[in-house]
């Protein structure tokens, strides 16, 4: 089995997750019995997934493999006003269904070490407009289909240990992959716009690795309450250079740091409540944060970007043992919109908007001694309605995912 588990890590590290744009272009959470929760998971670690968001709780999960898929469906579209030379509302949904990997293989070396590997997509954006060039007469942005769509990919093994009975660190090495293409944007590929012609739009994929460093503490403060710490570095990347003409310093994407604080208290010996608060640091990635009015042609050093700023996200999820079988889950989240409506425009390719998320689970304990688990996540629409230069060009967004787990401990 563990043979088993070990070649399955292999196989999904070629597995890229996209379109997972729920906190900005960051997953709500990492592990169904997680996003069941609404993504909590720096104090309250629950399977082999959990260095994803802390390494510290690899240690306490203990030996065990998960396997799942997330089945995520979002809905995005911007909507130009009756003011604009093209008034109408414009569906980016030609590509809408997307099916997200995770896996998860953890081994205890000794009583207070274990060393594992934790293998899941950290988010993405995608919108594939089918009508936006022909219905605008391919004067505001090219020809042809117009979208973009980013996928990424972390591996994280992790070494975990107990420092005493009541507290626990962790380390893990971030390796990430992911791979980016642009396409109906030829308006803006020549020397007018950018400082690179022939990468900006249309190259097909590029991708790329980089690594970044993962870092976090559990301490057990009483017998009912525990509180998690994890900081996750930027993640270096290679450029893309087929769209180095496009994205701020010449194809950079690097992944912005975030870092977070949470509890988990249980409240009865069935009920488990926990909560987290996350900061994603967008605003540090040139290429996401530059203003996409900036006095710059595509490509250079300040070029103009999406205009996205950091986040912080709160998130509360609770856990009830219905009796040795059954456990059931239920979360919210809730944050701000990464961008404000000056930058609706650029926004149109990337309208991760959505601000609450409620989600819903459950895990069945299986006589066999394996667990299934259940997420459902909807992510409720919202708005950024055009202020300033984009005062016409209102971004909107909602979604839903379902995913499904099985694990198993040794």
């Amino acid at each position: 089995m563990k043979l088993r588990a070990l070649a399955g890590a292999l196989m999904l590290a070629g597995v890229v997750a996209p379109a997972f744009a729920t906190n900005g272009y960051f997953s709500h959470g990492y592990g169904i019995k997680s996003k069941g929760m609404a993504g909590v998971g720096y104090a309250y670690g629950q399977d082999a997934l959990a260095a994803a968001t802390n390494p510290a709780n690899m240690v306490l999960v203990g030996s065990r493999w998960d396997v799942g898929l997330d089945y995520f469906r979002p809905q995005r579209e911007s909507t130009l006003d009756s003011s604009t030379p093209f008034p109408g509302t414009y569906d980016g949904n030609d590509t809408e269904n997307f099916f997200i990997p995770e896996f998860g293989y953890n081994q205890m070396l000794s009583n207070n070490m274990s060393f594992g590997v934790s293998v899941y997509g950290n988010g993405g954006m995608n919108t594939d407009y089918g009508d936006f060039n022909s219905r605008t007469s391919n004067l505001v942005f090219g020809n042809g289909n117009l979208g973009v769509d980013l996928m990424q990919l972390f591996i994280s093994p992790t070494l975990s240990m107990k420092v005493n009975e009541n507290h626990a660190v962790g380390v893990s090495l971030k390796i990430a992959y992911q791979r980016f293409k642009a396409y109906g944007l030829q308006n803006f590929d020549n020397t007018t716009w950018s400082s690179s012609p022939n990468n900006v739009t249309n190259n097909g994929y590029d991708s790329s690795w980089g690594y970044g460093i993962g870092l976090g503490w559990t301490g057990q403060l009483t017998p009912t309450f525990s509180v998690g710490v994890a900081y996750q570095s930027r993640t270096w990347m290679q450029k893309f250079d087929k769209y180095k003409g496009l994205f701020a310093e010449q194809g950079d994407f690097d992944i912005p740091e975030n870092y977070g604080i949470g509890f988990a208290w249980k409240a009865t010996p069935q009920l488990t409540i926990a909560g987290d608060v996350q900061q994603i640091n967008y605003g540090s990635i040139k290429s996401i944060a530059n203003k996409g009015t900036a006095p710059w042609l595509l490509g250079d050093s300040n070029g103009p970007g999406f205009g996205w700023e950091d986040i912080t996200v709160y998130k509360l999820g609770v856990s009830y043992d219905l009796n040795k079988a059954w456990t059931l889950r239920a979360g919210y989240s809730t944050t701000d919109a990464p961008y404000a409506g000056t930058e609706t425009f650029f926004n149109i390719l990337a309208p991760g908007v959505v601000k609450d998320h409620l989600t819903l689970g459950a895990t069945w304990r299986m006589p066999s001694g394996g667990e299934l688990s259940f997420a459902y996540m909807h992510a409720f629409k919202n708005t950024v309605n055009g202020t300033g230069p984009n005062a016409d060009i209102n971004n909107t967004m909602y979604e839903d995912s379902f995913g499904v787990a099985y694990g198993m401990k040794f």
